[in-house]
C-alpha cells in the first residue's frame, strides 16, 4: 500500500522531539523546549498590518506560479542591496517556505544514482529530500575542532564522477556555524574545478549574524553562479515562520524547471503571505535588528553556561540561533536507574524525561557525539533550562 519512496524515508527528529515535550507538557510535567527551530518574537507589526490590509482589500486570489512580480522584484533588489548580487525577477520563484524551495530545486536536478555532498552536522530534512528525488545523500563528516565546516581536502575527497550537487549551509542549522568570505573561497576554489556540480546554498539565517558581516558563497566565489541556486525566505529573520514563505533565486534552467514542478504541486504560495514578505524586504529592519541583539545576549549567556559544565565542550557560534555542544563524555553514563546513555538521543529523552528541559540529539543531524540547543527562548526560560541540563548531566554516574 504504502511507496518505496515514502518508506525509505525517515520523519523529522527536531518536530519528533517538539511533539513529545508538548505532549508531557499537556500531562502537566513542566517542560523548557529549547528544541524548535523558530524565532520566539512576533512578527514585526508593519508586515502584519500589510497583510491585514491585503484581506481587507480583498487580494484573496491565486497570484503568478512564480510569485507576485513585485515581490520577485523587491527580492531582486534586495539580493543587490544586502548580498551584492544580480538576479532578474524571473530567477526567482517563491515557494511556501525554503523547505519547499530546497527540495523542488532537488527534485529540478538530482536524478536516480546521482550523489549529493552533505556536510555534517546538517539539517534533517537535506538527506531526506535527496532520497525523495531518487538521489544518494553523500555525508561528508566535519569536526568539532573546526567548529563543523568543510575544509577544501575535505570536499575534493568526497567528489566522484557520481557526483551532481551538493548543499551548503550558512549560518548552519544546527551548529549556528558561519563561513568566512576566505573559508568559501577555498571551497569554491575546489568547486570551480568540477564544472558539473550544482550548489545549493542555504541561507535562510542570514539575517542572524553577529560577529562577521553575512557571506553568500558567490561574493567569495562569482565564478559559480551559472550553477548555484540561493535558498532564502522570511521565517528566521523576520519571525515569519507560520507564514510559509521562502525562494529560490538561480540559473534560469534550474529555475524554470523548479516553477514547472511547483505549477503541478503547490501552485504560489499565499498571496496574503506574499504582501506580507513585500513589507518585509521593503519596510523598516529596525524590528530585526532588536531581535538579533536579544540573540546575541542569549547565544553568549548559552555558550558561557555550557562552558561552565565539567565535561561540555561548546564554540561560540557566529550566527543563527542554536548551539551544537561537544557531549561525548557523557555518553555511556548511566541514570539513577542503572539505564546506560548509549547516544545523543538516550541524552535527550532522559534530559527531556527526567529532567524537564528539550533538546534535539546530534543523531538526528549526522553527528553523534553534540546535540542541538535553540535559544530561541526568553532569558528566564534559558536561565531555568540550563540549571536542568547542568544538573541533568551531573547526575550521570
Amino acid at each position: 500500500m504504502i511507496s518505496k519512496r515514502a518508506s525509505t524515508l525517515s520523519p523529522s527528529e527536531t518536530l519528533k522531539i517538539s511533539a513529545k515535550a508538548k505532549q508531557l507538557a499537556r500531562e502537566g510535567k513542566s517542560i523548557v523546549s529549547l528544541s524548535a527551530g523558530e524565532p520566539d518574537f512576533k512578527t514585526p507589526a508593519h508586515i502584519c498590518n500589510a497583510a491585514i490590509e491585503a484581506i481587507t482589500e480583498g487580494f484573496h486570489g491565486y497570484t503568478m506560479n512564480t510569485g507576485m512580480p513585485e515581490l520577485r522584484e523587491a527580492i531582486a533588489d534586495k539580493l543587490k542591496r544586502d548580498n551584492e548580487l544580480d538576479y532578474s525577477p524571473d530567477q526567482i520563484v517563491l515557494s511556501n517556505g525554503a523547505k519547499q524551495s530546497i527540495g523542488f530545486s532537488i527534485l529540478a536536478t538530482i536524478d536516480p544514482g546521482d550523489e549529493v555532498l552533505i556536510p555534517s552536522p546538517y539539517w534533517v530534512s537535506y538527506p531526506q529530500m535527496v532520497k525523495m528525488a531518487g538521489g544518494t545523500p553523500v555525508v561528508v563528516n566535519t569536526t568539532f575542532a573546526n567548529n563543523y565546516k568543510l575544509i577544501p581536502e575535505q570536499l575534493e575527497k568526497a567528489i566522484t564522477d557520481k557526483t551532481k550537487a551538493i548543499i551548503l549551509c550558512s549560518p548552519s542549522n544546527p551548529t549556528g556555524a558561519c563561513y568566512t568570505r576566505k573559508e568559501l573561497k577555498a571551497l569554491g576554489d575546489v568547486l570551480e574545478k568540477h564544472s558539473d556540480i550544482i550548489i545549493f546554498s542555504d541561507e535562510i539565517y542570514e539575517y542572524i549574524v553577529f560577529d562577521q558581516p553575512h557571506v553568500s558563497l558567490l561574493n567569495a566565489s562569482p565564478k559559480l553562479k551559472d550553477r548555484t541556486v540561493i535558498i532564502n525566505g522570511f521565517s528566521k529573520g523576520f519571525a515569519m515562520t507560520g507564514w510559509r514563505l521562502g525562494y529560490a533565486a538561480g540559473p534560469k534552467p534550474i529555475i524554470d524547471a523548479l516553477a514547472k514542478i511547483q505549477s503541478q504541486e503547490t501552485s504560489a504560495p499565499s498571496s496574503i503571505s506574499q504582501k506580507a514578505g513585500l513589507a518585509a524586504y521593503t519596510g523598516s529592519m529596525a524590528p530585526i535588528h532588536k531581535m538579533k541583539k536579544a540573540f546575541k545576549e542569549r547565544r553568549d549567556f548559552v555558550v558561557e553556561s555550557l562552558r561552565a559544565i565539567d565535561g561540555v565542550e561548546c564554540f561560540t557560534p557566529s550566527g543563527a540561533f542554536y548551539v551544537f555542544p561537544d557531549i561525548h563524555r557523557f555518553l555511556g553514563k548511566k541514570t539513577d536507574d542503572g539505564t546506560v546513555v548509549d547516544n545523543s538521543t538516550d541524552l535527550c529523552i532522559y534530559l527531556l524525561e527526567e529532567h524537564g528541559v528539550a533538546t534535539v540529539p546530534g543523531d538526528a543531524f549526522g553527528e553523534p557525539n553534540g546535540l542541538r540547543i535553540s535559544y530561541a527562548a526568553s532569558m528566564e526560560d534559558l536561565k531555568e533550562a540550563m540549571n536542568r541540563f547542568k544538573n541533568g548531566l551531573i547526575s550521570l554516574s
